[in-house]
């Protein structure tokens, strides 16, 4: 379903331009408010956000279109996207905002809604969300009588209760003691959670990334730029790194060499532990269509299966959902757990591969190590908005002829992404000269077209 404001994850863009505005942040928490106002009980909205400078003009913004309906407001301040959902749903909640652009840079920023199970919501509840918004400026929205404006606090306890439901994922018969943990937290939401959580079960914890100053968010630290992260391990002798994103739904792992172990691997080793201990659903697991194909062939040898979906972890979600599965994620860190959260949390993530090492005795290089990938290839071509290369002739020749080059001998996966204007180009097989030369023959005719 086409939607004008919601992209695969939320609204999204520059701050200070449209749709990423303070006057549109209003207008979210009138109809988002409007759209969850059910029954005659007075009704709650939860935000979070993570540490960008714009999150406090957001904040206030949706505080103000959410009260100005009638919906009475929590804020948690700083706080992962995970435990937004999860403290939505545990105090009853009739809606949870996230204030967060995950993994971008921190001029861009985010609006993610949950609702009151947790879960992010479905394409046609954001469409009618967006009718809402549309329909503010003409009245179609009603506004609260004065004495029934909703009213706004802030709690203290909430960076406890996430850290006490992380704590509570990890094995009651294991500890962390004598294991030195590098933890980056992107200078984002997770950046007190995370080193607190980990401390609590006995790790030696090395903190990056947890100098947040509202301009800093995923700069040179993170998911997205584990250099700093591989080079800490390897200098303090750590026995594995973990790096979150800037809102910390997203995970990558770096071993005790400083070799980067991406969701693919992290998914195998979580997959391959909970069906050892007889608590794997599904048969197997539910990733993208641009997970690697060595993790698909690795999964089968075990005689799992492999159920990709589109790329953005709310259809893995909804897969999982559908199909009875409860590991599922995408090789660029989103993990979801279904058996302890309602989106991908990579403290939690996180927490399943330390104790599959802790239990394992052995280095992490060696853990979660499963399978060789094959050459894979990922190029993205920058476009201006509005533009629609993909619908190009010239562009749908040169797809087609790629696809026939890696017919039985990989994959190719063509896409317009999400949150801004580029097209990922991914190939992958088991020649990396071919595949090479297929990902350059496809960028080069979208380039032509744009």
């Amino acid at each position: 379903m086409a939607r004008k404001y919601f992209g695969t994850d939320g609204i999204r863009g520059l701050t200070n331009l449209a749709p990423m505005t303070a006057a549109m942040a209003m207008k979210v928490g009138m109809a988002a408010g409007t759209y969850f106002q059910r029954g005659d009980h007075r009704h709650r909205v939860l935000i979070g956000k993570d540490t960008r400078l714009s999150g406090y003009m957001l904040e206030s913004a949706l505080v103000a279109g959410f009260t100005s309906v009638g919906m009475d407001v929590v804020m948690t301040g700083p706080m992962p996207t995970p435990a937004v959902a999860m403290l939505t749903q545990s105090m009853r909640a009739d809606l949870g905002v996230m204030i967060s652009a995950s993994h971008n840079p921190f001029a861009d920023n985010g609006i993610k809604l949950f609702g009151p199970d947790g879960y992010k919501l479905s394409d046609e509840a954001e469409a009618e969300i967006e009718a809402l918004i549309d329909g503010v400026d003409q009245g179609a929205v009603p506004l609260a009588p004065a004495a029934q404006i909703g009213r706004a606090r802030r709690i203290d306890d909430a960076q406890g209760r996430y850290i006490h439901f992380a704590k509570s994922t990890f094995p009651d018969d294991l500890r962390l003691d004598g294991m030195k943990v590098v933890v980056d937290c992107a200078n984002g939401a997770a950046y007190q959670v995370a080193p607190a959580a980990l401390w609590e079960l006995g790790a030696e914890i090395v903190a990056i990334g947890v100098s947040p100053n509202g301009r800093n968010i995923n700069d040179r630290v993170g998911s997205t730029a584990p250099q700093t992260l591989s080079e800490t391990v390897v200098a303090s002798g750590a026995a594995i790194g973990i790096a979150l994103d800037g809102d910390a739904d997203r995970l990558i792992v770096v071993d005790e060499k400083g070799a980067v172990v991406d969701g693919d691997q992290l998914m195998a080793t979580i997959a391959t532990g909970f069906a050892r201990a007889g608590r794997l659903a599904g048969g197997g697991l539910v990733a993208t269509v641009m997970s690697n194909l060595g993790l698909e062939r690795h999964l089968a040898a075990q005689g799992l299966g492999l159920v990709r979906t589109g790329v953005g972890d709310r259809y893995v979600l909804e897969a999982m959902r559908a199909r009875g599965y409860n590991v599922g994620g995408e090789q660029s860190g989103h993990i979801i757990l279904s058996d302890y959260g309602t989106t991908g949390d990579g403290l939690v993530a996180a927490l399943q591969i330390l104790a599959e090492v802790q239990r394992a005795g052995a280095p992490a290089s060696e853990v979660l190590h499963r399978f060789d990938p094959l050459p894979q290839l990922l190029k993205n071509v920058r476009f201006d908005r509005g533009a629609k290369p993909l619908e190009a002739a010239s562009v749908k020749d040169a797809i087609a002829a790629a696809e026939a080059a890696l017919e039985g001998r990989g994959r190719l996966v063509i896409r317009a992404s999400g949150t801004e204007p580029v097209i990922r180009v991914m190939a992958e097989g088991d020649d990396r000269a071919h595949v090479e030369a297929v990902v350059d023959r496809v960028c080069e005719a979208v380039k032509a077209a744009v």
